[in-house]
């Protein structure tokens, strides 16, 4: 989110960390992050940065129009801002007040490579990549077209023989680390990490496929336009009962600053669905949950998203979620799920119909052929 909001504003995004000494030394003084009660100075109210209301590891400091935005996680810290100034001035005291090495441009984060251009900011983790496929060695096997079986889809498979289980785990590990920049891999890593407790040959083949598929695609990653406009929207699906061990079915979402991908979810429902209506109106509940905590994130931002468009596509969930009327038919959907009506009612969202077509969060559900994915 604060890439995407740098991309749109168009201000570079510059790192410093914080040096190894600093970590290990006794503070005696009592730090604050805003004036203390009884200490506060009316003449100089923008002295000290404000902290995010939802995320804790935000600060922002606002003046005469400009902001600042500083991000921290542990001791990395990444910071920005529409006027350059505000940048050089919090480089210069962070510099005189504690041990801190500036690292310039962003360029690298928890991770993630990040390249900065003119139109726009690129997101990936092609190093990785390179570094989990020589580290398997998967660095000369032929690659696939796509991620998953459609013939053979993952089973129990108890008759099958058992692989390493600390490998397949460690194989897991690896993949969902890379699903922080690859909304493409979400779903198949999702569903071989189900079969961790006691992993078959098929399942080890199923995780062999991700690793194919990424040796032919090694540096995709997300791309932040400056030119896109910077409004909230989200795409809700769900498949029926996809879950062949237990016949659970998947939630999908995705939600977009623009055409800018912040979030998604793929994840198992904790209740077994007994119509496709039911597994979807759960997953739209789950969006709506996640655009409320982006809408409020984005307050912090200075952007009120309120009404933000959710995208579904079956009708019958939109007609359960705008008719106020409890429909008889509804009583075996858990009440914790009805707050998205309530949501509704009060315009924080709006639902719109989409043809699964253009759903692009289906692609977190299922399995894809080679012309859909």
């Amino acid at each position: 989110m604060f890439l995407a909001y740098a991309s749109y504003m168009g201000f570079m995004v510059y790192q410093m960390d914080v040096k190894s000494a600093f970590l290990y030394g006794q503070i005696e003084e009592e730090v604050y992050v805003c004036q203390p009660l009884g200490f506060e100075d009316p003449d100089h109210p923008d002295k000290v940065l404000i902290r995010g209301k939802i995320d804790q590891t935000l600060f922002i400091k606002r003046q005469k129009g400009h902001i600042l935005l500083v991000q921290i996680y542990v001791d990395d810290i990444i910071f920005g801002s529409t006027k350059k100034e505000l940048c050089d001035e919090f480089e210069k005291l962070m510099k005189d007040k504690f041990q801190m090495s500036s690292m310039g441009e962003l360029t690298f984060f928890l991770g993630l490579q990040v390249q900065q251009k003119k139109k726009g900011i690129f997101i990936s983790q092609d190093k990785y990549v390179h570094e989990i496929l020589r580290k398997y060695n998967y660095t000369d096997v032929k690659s696939a077209s796509t991620l998953t079986d459609l013939e053979k889809p993952l089973v129990q498979d108890g008759d099958a023989a058992d692989v390493d289980e600390h490998l397949y785990r460690s194989m897991i590990g690896s993949l969902m680390y890379l699903t922080a920049s690859r909304p493409d891999i979400m779903f198949a890593v999702c569903a071989c990490a189900r079969f961790q407790v006691s992993p078959k040959t098929s399942h080890l083949l199923a995780v062999k496929r991700i690793f194919r598929y990424l040796k032919g695609k090694p540096s995709l990653g997300l791309w932040y336009s400056k030119d896109s406009p910077l409004e909230l929207v989200a795409y809700t699906d769900s498949d029926y009962a996809g879950a062949t061990q237990d016949r659970k079915s998947t939630t999908g979402g995705c939600q977009f600053l623009g055409n800018r991908l912040i979030s998604w979810q793929c994840k198992k429902q904790t209740v077994v669905a007994t119509s496709t209506t039911e597994a979807e109106y759960v997953a739209a509940a789950s969006c709506c949950g996640q655009v409320l905590w982006i809408q409020n994130q984005l307050l912090d931002y200075g952007y009120n998203f309120m009404n933000t468009v959710i995208y579904i596509d079956n009708n019958s969930t939109i007609c359960i979620i705008e008719n106020p009327v409890q429909h008889s038919k509804t009583k075996h959907i858990e009440i914790r799920h009805h707050f998205i009506r309530d949501c509704n009612a009060k315009k924080l969202i709006q639902i719109a119909k989409i043809d699964t077509e253009q759903n692009v969060a289906d692609l977190l559900t299922k399995g894809f052929d080679a012309g859909r994915f």
